[in-house]
């Protein structure tokens, strides 16, 4: 945890929200703050499945924001860390931060069966289209529902459901 407030102030909130007092940094400056992320992602440089998120919502968390892997900027923030944010969470909840992380696995998950299906159409319908067993329009009508289901898959992350906290 990251914070520009007194070191009372941020050791209780971090108490409170579980989070270990040896990774609480307080009364740090913009600077500082932009620093402690730049060494943060040096430290997982190697580890590709690892990325460096910050979460903040002023003009002193903008140097931060722009450092960091992922920006998440509170809807109601400063109008310099709306435009360096990546993710914008509307309401000024931090628990939107797990729900965003939730909604981007699923898309992800998305991706990946859509990616799929579109191969699976390439790999089989392509080459028997080119060898003469399935004619140039069916495979046509395939490429077209093919498209269609890639849609349609997509659509249902409209069913989406953030687990229960």
């Amino acid at each position: 945890m990251l914070t520009g407030d007194n070191k009372g102030s941020a050791y209780a909130v971090a108490d409170a929200i579980g989070i270990p007092a040896k990774h609480v940094f307080a009364e740090v400056s913009p600077d500082q703050k932009a620093s402690i992320v730049d060494s943060l992602k040096q430290q997982f440089l190697g580890d590709k499945s690892s990325y460096v998120a910050f979460v903040g919502d002023g003009i002193n968390d903008a140097p931060a924001l722009a450092t960091s892997d992922v920006a998440l900027v509170m809807g109601t923030g400063s109008d310099v860390a709306l435009e360096v944010g990546e993710v914008i969470l509307e309401r000024n909840d931090v628990c939107d931060v797990a729900v965003a992380s939730e909604l981007a696995e699923a898309t992800l998950r998305k991706i990946h069966q859509n990616f799929f299906w579109a191969l699976v159409y390439n790999l089989i319908m392509i080459p028997l289209a080119a060898c003469g067993i399935l004619p140039a329009a069916a495979a046509g009508a395939c490429m077209a529902l093919s498209s269609v289901s890639v849609v349609g898959n997509s659509l249902l992350l409209k069913r989406f459901r953030p687990k229960e906290r």
